[in-house]
This record gives C-alpha cells, structure tokens and sequence, in this order.
C-alpha cells in the first residue's frame, strides 16, 4: 500500500491526514493548535506540524506529501531566509487604507480586476507589502523574498535550501494581488508599486508538479486552503462550495477564469489547473458562537431555539460583521442587530437572526458568482459550521438551492492528501476517491428573509 500525507495548516490549528494512495482510505491522522491572533511568527505553523505529524505518525513510510494552508499571508525572508517579521495573516485589517491606496494608484477597480482577476482588499498580500513599505520601511529594505504560508513550510519541510528553491502554486499565487489567474505570469511591477522594490518570489507550479523533496517523501506544489477544500470533496461543475469556519467561503471550480471590478469575487485559480471564483467574507463560524456564548448555551441548543422561531425572526435581522468585513469591503464595521422589540427579544428570536443573518451573508456570496456564470445546481456545505442542524436546514431556503453536506471531515487536508497522490502516481489527473455518506437538505425558498437582511445590510457602517 502506497500512503501520502496531506497538511492544512489553518489559521487555527494544523491537521494531519495519511491516507491510501489508490483508495483514499484514512490510515493515520493528527492535529495541533496554533495560537490565535492576526500575526505570528511561522516558526509556530512548523512547531504545530512537527506535533500534528508526530502524532500521526511521522512521514517516515509516506511516498508523497502536500501542503494545504491559510491564503494570503505574508512571510517575509531576509537574503540568509530569516524571517523579517511576523508573517500578518489573511485576517488582519490594518492595511486597508493601503488597500484603498492601491486601488486607486492603479486606475482603480476595472484596471485592478482585468491585471490579476481581483480587487485588492486588507485580505491580500499586496496590501500587507504597502503596509510594510509605509510603517516599517526597514523591515522593507530587509525583505529580499516573500512567501506565502504553504510556500514557507513546503520549503522548511524539504530543507530551505535557498530562496531560489521557494515554490507555490496557481491557487495560492492567485491570492496575493500581484499574479494573473488569466496569464499565469507575476505582475512584477504591481510587486514594485506596493514594496518600493521587487524580491524574489516562488516559483509557481503546475498541480501536479514535483516540488521537491522531505526526506524519501515527494514534495506537491501546494495549494490555498479553499483549494485544497474543492480538490478533497471533489466539486465537480454545478456544485458551489460553501466553507463555514473561521472565514466563510463560497467558491466553485470554473473553466475560466473572471475579472470581477465590483470586488465582490475574487479570480483565483483551482488546485486542478481549472479556476476558482471565490466570495469570502471575514465572519462565519464564529457568529454562531457569539450568539452561544451571549445566550449562554450550547451549539445544539442555539439549533433548537433558532428552529423553534419563526422564518424572519419576526424581523428581526442580525447583520454580523463582528470582525470587520471583507465581502462587502467595509473592514471597520461592526455587528449590528435591527428589529428589535419587546415580542422579537427572546433567545429564539435571536438565535435564528443569528443563522439567518450568517446564512444571508454567505448568499451574497452566491448570488456574486451566479452573476459571474458560474452554474448553480446544489451547494456543498463543509466546515465547523455545517454541524449546526439549524445552519443544514436553513440553508436551502435561503439559499435558494438544494443542500448537500457531507460527513465531518478534514476536506483542506484530504484535497492536499489527493493532490500528493497524483504527484506520485504520475497519472494526467488526480485519483478518484470515494465521499463519504451525504446528507440533502431541501426547502421552499423565503426571499422574504433576504429583503429583510438586504434592508439594512447597507445601513452597516
């Protein structure tokens, strides 16, 4: 038997799956946490990984392994690659006024979309580069090669044997603000435009391309972790993937690639050399557990509350952008919680504004690739946030679409996991393995629940 390692290394924790090369059967597995925050030092993904593999058993019988990791985020090396600073992560807002900045120093939205198929927002490496230029020109005269997280760990694990050896991959590289999904080239002078100089940058791989090597093992070339989500549940054209977690993704592998000048969708590129239009918004997850924690119970009981309330919360509508937002573009705002009077403040009254309002956000998303031609036949539900009972029998009304959720599972790490397997089979595409049990939800639409949201979303400063 064959075995191949897939990584994620999450914002939150780094996951660990060996698997059969040829069936996709679970061997082994492991998981450490990482420290929470929007800037680390990445020497804390590497301590985490050593302990996730540990404890699934190290990569010492493993034929292949791939990366899968957080998108965006900025590692800066010096020319011995030394870490310059804390890498700042996808999710920290401080560069948007240089996001704003860039924006218009290249001609705005419509030039920003047709250069590299997004409008930079505080989310994407280039911004961070601009904020380093602006606030810490030092550490950007230090900075002689930026990474990527994947990048960065892909090339600890084979060594570091020089910054000329860094590689990344289509869908990473489509992340960063200055590389062409369409193209396939860097946009060096985007680079120069945001640092004051250009370092070096990996070298961006095909998917099934060799990256190197870890020991006896095969190096992948990697891939975002929205990638690495598609590629592990296997979406094929009509499924759009919805991804609850720390962030909320709604993403789809699409044959072309898009240039969207509103912002709303980004143009990244898949980890099958296809395309991934993507929607992301900053808060997911995490607004099912504000509204736990506020109401002081339980995930299963917010699901029992929010299902015992009426669809629209009798108007009530939470509008959760509790850390910022990214998708809409308004990284200072906050949460804000409309409708409420003495019948609609009861915790199932809010507990379902909660759902509703996380759901509605992510049907923005949706709406947004539609509009872009992507198909629409059924959404896959993935992440932490599927588990809710409430959030899987919600979701198809206001969605609009059949659901489908598959089991629980490590999706990040077992499309990494796929990934090596095609690396080390040689094969033209990557293998074939089964999904798990799938669940369907089904539902008659309430558009009266989008209005109500889409009322007062825009009076969200």
């Amino acid at each position: 038997m064959t075995l191949v390692a897939g990584i994620d290394s999450s914002t939150q924790s780094c996951k660990v799956v060996i698997r059969d090369a040829d069936t996709g059967a679970l061997v082994r597995e492991g998981r450490a946490m990482h420290p929470p925050g929007t800037e680390v030092h990445p020497r804390v993904w590497w301590d985490a990984m050593q302990v996730a593999l540990g404890e699934a058993g190290g990569l010492d019988d493993v034929a292949a392994v791939s990366i899968a990791a957080q998108q965006h985020g900025m590692v800066c090396l010096d020319e011995s690659g030394a870490v310059v600073r804390d890498a700042l992560l996808w999710n920290d807002t401080r560069s948007a006024a240089a996001a704003t900045e860039l924006v218009d120093e290249l001609g705005g939205a419509h030039a920003w979309a047709e250069l590299v198929g997004s409008v930079p927002v505080a989310s994407f490496t280039v911004t961070k580069l601009r904020w380093l230029r602006d606030h810490e020109p030092g550490n950007a005269a230090r900075t002689a090669a930026v990474c990527l997280p994947h990048d960065w760990l892909s090339w600890q694990l084979a060594g570091s044997p020089g910054l000329d050896a860094l590689v990344t991959d289509r869908s990473d590289a489509s992340g960063t603000g200055y590389w062409s999904p369409a193209t396939g080239t860097y946009r060096r002078d985007v680079l120069r435009l945001a640092l004051g100089h250009e370092p070096a940058l990996p070298t961006v791989l095909g998917p099934a391309d060799q990256g190197g090597h870890a020991a006896a093992a095969v190096l992948g070339p990697g891939m975002g972790d929205n990638a690495g989500a598609a590629l592990g549940i296997g979406a094929s054209a009509g499924d759009v993937v919805i991804s609850i977690g720390t962030s909320g993704v709604v993403s789809a592998v699409f044959p072309r690639s898009t240039a969207d000048a509103t912002g709303f969708v980004a143009g990244f590129a898949s980890a099958t050399g296809d395309f991934l239009p993507l929607v992301c918004t900053l808060n997911a997850a995490r607004v099912l557990d504000a509204a736990a924690a506020v109401l002081g119970i339980g995930h299963d009981e917010l699901s029992r509350l929010a299902l015992s309330a009426p669809p629209g919360a009798d108007g009530m509508v939470l509008v959760p952008y509790f850390e910022g937002e990214r998708t809409p573009n308004r990284p200072d705002s906050t949460a804000s919680l409309h409708g409420m009077t003495l019948s609609t403040m009861t915790p199932a009254h809010l507990a379902r504004a909660a759902v509703e309002g996380l759901l509605c956000a992510l049907a923005d998303g949706l709406d947004a690739l539609v509009e872009q031609g992507v198909p629409l036949e059924r959404a896959l539900l993935v992440g932490g946030g599927a588990r809710s009972r409430a959030v899987r029998e919600l979701a198809p009304a206001i969605l609009g679409c059949p659901v489908a959720v598959p089991a629980p599972g490590e999706y990040v790490a077992d499309g990494a996991a796929r990934q090596a397997a095609w690396v080390a089979g040689g094969e033209p595409s990557p293998p074939s393995w089964k999904l798990g049990d799938i669940g369907e939800f089904h539902a008659a639409p309430l558009p009266h629940v989008r209005d109500q949201y889409a009322a007062v979303r825009d009076q969200t400063a």
